[in-house]
């Protein structure tokens, strides 16, 4: 589990393709501190490290997740925002995220509005039912609130410090962002009977 709160903006460093996809992050994380095995979300992916060292750690990603995800257009040198994975005690800054995308969303607007940034992003057609005003989504790792929805376009503001701690200072139209809509969310539709 994660918060959807961004501790580390990364940089893929290598890629290797054979039957699963092996990606090398380049990280500020103590690498010590983290085992073989624990979880990190990856632009809101959850991803197993399967090795590592100082200033890097490396995990598979499989064709499943590489079909589903952003992470099949990652290149040496893309950046990635990194989150290591929720501890009992830790503060829930943002909202329960569990790092397994739900789908690709894409920025349709990005403009000023104030010091923030307006983002406009179209949901999945499966997915925008699930978006509600003031709300939460978690858009390539990140945890934010939805200020509107008009059918599958969907609003986020992104205040300057969200800019410059992931990779959304750089968001243009056309780019595509995993999408983790909102646990809750599911569970209710479920309950409903809503598919």
């Amino acid at each position: 589990m994660f918060t959807g709160i961004i501790t580390d903006v990364g940089r893929v460093r290598s890629i290797e393709r054979s039957g699963d996809t092996l990606f090398t992050i380049e990280t500020v994380f103590d690498m010590e501190t983290v085992p073989i095995g624990a979880s990190i979300a990856n632009n809101g992916v959850c991803l197993t490290v399967v090795d590592k060292g100082p200033g890097w750690f490396a995990v598979q990603a499989s064709g499943e997740t590489l079909s589903k995800t952003t992470l099949g257009g990652w290149a040496e040198g893309t950046r990635v925002n990194l989150e290591r994975a929720l501890k009992m005690g830790d503060e829930l800054g943002g909202h329960i995220v569990s790092g397994h995308v739900d789908g690709v969303a894409r920025v349709v607007d990005v403009r000023p509005d104030g010091e923030s940034v307006r983002l406009t992003f179209e949901a999945p057609a499966d997915l925008a039912k699930f978006v509600a005003p003031k709300g939460s989504v978690a858009l390539d790792g990140v945890s934010l609130t939805v200020n509107e929805v008009d059918g599958a376009l969907f609003g986020v503001n992104v205040i300057p410090h969200t800019q410059v701690a992931t990779t959304f200072g750089q968001l243009k139209p056309g780019d595509a962002v995993n999408m983790e809509i909102d646990m809750l969310a599911r569970y209710v539709a479920r309950l409903v009977g809503q598919p």
